[in-house]
Order: C-alpha cells, then sequence, then structure tokens
C-alpha cells in the first residue's frame, strides 16, 4: 500500500518536471519549508532551515501545520525571506505527529511542484521528512551543513569527522534536512510586508484524512516545559554524563544552567540509564548544538557526543579521568569530582552575578 501510494505521488510531482524538461527549460526552483513551533512560537531551528531555502533562490513557502496554529502562521509570515505561508489546521495535526504530517507533505510537493522540500535538522525534521519522501518516492539528503547548487549538498558522515559531497541526478523534489547550527537563522520579525497567508490545497488536506491511521496519540512526557531556552537556540548549555549517577543529581545542573539562563543536555549514557528523557540528548543520535559555552561534566567525550557539541564556542569539561578524549577538545579542563566543583562554581557565579 505504501508503495503504490508513493508511486503515484512521484509520478505525479515528476510530471511538471519532465514537462518542463521537454520544453528544454529546467524547472524553476521554489522552496517549502515545514515549520517546527513549540507552545505557540516558531523553533530557531525553523528559522536556520527558512535561510538555508533561500540560499536555493526562487520563492520560499512556509508550512504551518497543527491545530489553533493562526498566531503560528502570523509569526511565520514576518519572517525574513518567507514569500508564502501554507496553513494546515487540522485536529490530525495537534500534536505534529509524523504519520499525517507525512501524508500532507508528500501531497503538497506533488500537488504544488516545489522543487525543495526542507526541514529542521532535529527531532521533528529526522521524524518527518524520510517519511514524506519515502511517500513521494525520493531520496532525502539529512543533515544538510551546506548547499552547493539546487541538486549539490554537503552533509557529514562517519561522526562528523568526514563530509560528503551528494548530488541529486534524477528528477523529482529534493528533500532535505538542514543541520541548524550550519545555516544562521533568518531574522524573525522583517522590515515590510509579512507574506500572503493562506490555505492548504484541500487536495493535500483531503488525502491525509483518507490515509489510514498509522499511530495513536496517547501522551507525552519529559519535555522540560519551564523558561530554559531550548538546546538549538541556547548560548549556554550544562550538560552531564552517567558520572552524575542518578536523576536527582541532575538537579544540581539545572540549578547552575538556571543561573546562568541555559539549557541543560546530557550524554546518550545518561539517557540510557533514566537520568533524563531523551530529547535532551546530544550527540551523533540526539541534537547538535554550537553554543557560546558548553559545560561538560562528567562526559567521558566519546567520538558520537563530541560529533555534536564541536562546533561549540567554548568548551569546558570537568572530569575525574585526566585522560579523558573530552579533554583534547575541551577550551578548559579541571580534573575533578564533578560533586566538588559544581557547589564551588556555582558558589563563585552567584557572587559575579551579585557584582556585576
Amino acid at each position: 500500500m505504501l508503495a503504490s501510494r508513493g508511486s503515484a505521488r512521484l509520478w505525479a510531482s515528476l510530471g511538471t518536471w519532465y514537462a518542463s524538461f521537454s520544453a528544454g527549460a529546467p524547472a524553476q526552483i521554489s522552496s517549502l519549508v515545514v515549520v517546527e513551533h513549540r507552545n505557540g512560537a516558531l523553533t530557531g531551528s525553523t528559522l536556520s532551515a527558512i535561510a538555508a531555502a533561500a540560499r536555493l533562490g526562487g520563492p520560499v513557502s512556509a508550512l504551518v501545520g497543527g491545530e489553533g496554529v493562526g498566531g503560528v502562521a502570523d509569526s511565520a509570515a514576518r519572517v525574513e525571506g518567507v514569500d508564502k505561508v501554507l496553513v494546515a489546521d487540522s485536529p490530525l495535526l495537534r500534536h505534529q505527529q509524523p504519520e499525517p504530517y507525512a501524508e500532507l507533505l508528500a501531497s503538497l510537493a506533488a500537488a504544488a511542484a516545489f522543487t525543495h522540500v526542507l526541514a529542521p535538522g532535529g527531532t521533528f525534521g529526522k521524524n518527518l521528512l524520510p517519511r514524506a519522501a519515502a511517500l513521494a518516492g525520493a531520496q532525502p539528503a539529512a543533515d544538510v551543513v551546506e548547499i552547493v547548487d539546487a541538486d549539490t549538498f554537503v552533509r557529514p558522515i562517519y561522526a562528523g569527522n568526514a563530509l560528503a559531497t551528494v548530488r541529486f541526478t534524477a528528477p523529482g523534489p529534493r528533500f532535505l534536512t538542514a543541520r541548524p547550527t550550519s545555516f544562521k537563522p533568518a531574522a524573525a520579525a522583517r522590515a515590510g510586508a509579512p507574506a500572503a497567508v493562506e490555505a492548504a490545497p484541500a487536495g493535500a488536506l483531503a488525502a491525509m484524512a483518507a490515509a489510514p491511521a498509522a499511530a495513536e496519540w496517547v501522551a507525552e512526557s519529559g519535555r522540560d516545559g519551564g523558561a530554559r531556552p531550548e538546546l538549538g537556540a541556547a548560548k549556554v548549555i550544562i550538560a552531564g554524563g552517567r558520572a552524575l549517577k542518578s536523576k536527582e543529581n541532575f538537579a544540581l545542573l539545572e540549578r547552575l544552567a538556571d543561573l546562568l539562563g541555559g539549557a541543560v543536555a546530557a550524554s546518550r549514557a545518561a539517557v540510557d540509564a533514566g537520568y533524563v528523557p531523551n530529547d535532551l540528548q546530544v550527540g551523533q543520535t540526539g541534537k547538535v548544538v554550537a553554543p557560546e559555552l558548553y559545560v561538560a561534566l562528567g562526559i567521558s567525550g566519546a567520538i558520537q557526543h563530541v560529533a555534536g557539541i564541536k562546533d561549540s564556542k567554548c568548551i569546558v569539561a570537568v572530569n575525574t579521568d585526566a585522560e579523558a578524549p573530552i579533554f583534547q577538545l575541551a577550551d578548559y579542563g579541571l580534573v575533578q569530582d564533578l560533586f566538588t566543583a559544581l557547589p564551588e562554581l556555582e558558589q563563585e557565579i552567584a557572587k559575579l552575578k551579585k557584582q556585576g
């Protein structure tokens, strides 16, 4: 069933391409960016994806999916580089689940003949875009860090230790996720008039509604609902590893993060041990970050973790093992037990804040 739906969409989306090729002209670039939003606000990674789309040239449309998302659509319309905002307001997208969203995205790509479909390169985009690409019969390019031209892109491989240049040779839409740290976010408030806002095509919404339900929403737990910034946009990140030994000890990191106005993160080992939810994981299989300050507490510095933090401006490491790999990457290192270092660091920062 998936293959048949994907094949139909593939031929539909290729029709415009073949028509333009037979006329001797290349397809005009037109990009669609999937908007990730949380608590009624655009995420920083969405602004980076819009900036990546703008580099391709041609008009950029933003797709806002959800229920009661008029405010989000208005915010997207004010972003620099956005030419049009498509709103898919539906109960099926209330939780932005990837299964119905992918159906909508694949239908839109075919109906509107977008040449490029982009999503933020975080958990949201990684969960959504490959599904939509499969339904459209296309091969996605994940975690793009550079756009060479409309068909050629650069992405990291081998945990970020090498870069691969990939080129699409077959006609059809290009599905991409853009690494947020590689593209400077588009301005959230443009100088001129906002972009036009209109409803997504009824046919695409009908195709989404007609697709068989593949998953049922139950509940969401673990996401930090406080005032801390999201990892992708945080200027300061305090990260902990398995050396913290328990979920309760992560409260020490939270106090320091709140003192510095930063976010809390964790290594995969800490997530696997159940100390924190997996949306706080940083690394090759988690989130890629590039804060001004990254403090690694009790993190050894495995290559998978380093892949997610090496673009940080300043890295501070605290570990009892003087031979830990993290010290090879750190700008500042302290060989000490984190349970001794953390209270002292917190006190000194509190003193500085009182003075300044």
